[in-house]
């Protein structure tokens, strides 16, 4: 009798305990911010309840909520889709080296040539003149979807280039321009913009739509303010703002290759 007050615990049920607790976390994570998060908190409080209606034996309520957790997993795929695929993508993200690129496809990003100068200088010019611009210097993701929304160009990287593609009478100055090894692959790319609610009210479109790319791949996103002329950029989900032109070139200079 005395033994049935007591949960036996061995080191296998421990570490399901905790990994079970680290993947909890991990989804937590994904959905912070976001309007998924209270659906979250609602599924695993229903979880919980129906494990506790199962240790009480409550047959009747037990087998409702196990036909409702059952029917639950197809509408969680549904409602979950970017979540899900965010999730994926941090599992693939475990190969990767320190840099947060993935080492078995690294050949894509370490051996690409960028012509840093044509970059920052296209920058400065535009922040001058308050034009807004959006580039996306690709690494291993080849963003052929995202390509694809947007007008193919395959044209040599340059400052002139990169300026008159942002002018604002320009019908490519709309949108994002893709870059990879020093070639402006696609102008006018329609990228997905980031659902998060608690990203800052200040930031417009294009703060949104470069988060959301690096979200959900290993891009890194540029951006120049229209309103303010200040830069910024985002990788891997995260949004730096106010970054002095200084920065931004020797970060470049740390993972590209600097061609004139």
């Amino acid at each position: 009798m005395n033994s049935l007050l007591f949960i036996q615990l061995g080191i296998s049920d421990i570490i399901d305990i905790l990994l079970v607790a680290y993947l909890i976390y991990i989804i937590y994570k994904l959905v912070k911010g976001t309007v998924a998060i209270n659906i979250f908190i609602g599924l695993v409080a229903i979880y919980f309840i129906w494990k506790l209606v199962g240790m009480l034996q409550m047959k009747m309520l037990n087998e409702i909520l196990g036909q409702f957790i059952s029917v639950g997993v197809i509408a969680l795929i549904i409602v979950f889709q970017q979540e899900i695929r965010s999730f994926l993508l941090m599992l693939g993200k475990l190969g990767t080296d320190s840099s947060g690129h993935l080492r078995f496809l690294n050949k894509g990003h370490k051996g690409q040539k960028i012509n840093i100068d044509s970059i920052i200088n296209a920058m400065v010019n535009m922040s001058e003149n308050f034009t807004g611009a959006l580039i996306v210097i690709r690494r291993t993701n080849e963003l052929i979807e995202i390509i694809d929304t947007g007008e193919r160009i395959d044209a040599k990287l340059s400052a002139p280039l990169i300026e008159s593609i942002f002018y604002k009478n320009n019908p490519l100055h709309d949108g994002a321009m893709i870059i990879f090894n020093n070639r402006i692959e696609a102008a006018r790319c329609v990228l997905p913009v980031s659902k998060r609610t608690d990203f800052p009210a200040d930031y417009g479109l294009r703060h949104r739509a470069a988060a959301g790319l690096s979200q959900n791949t290993d891009a890194l996103c540029i951006i120049v303010s229209e309103q303010t002329g200040e830069f910024a950029y985002s990788e891997n989900g995260e949004l730096f703002t106010k970054i002095a032109i200084g920065d931004i070139k020797n970060k470049l200079i740390t993972e590209f290759t600097n061609t004139n």
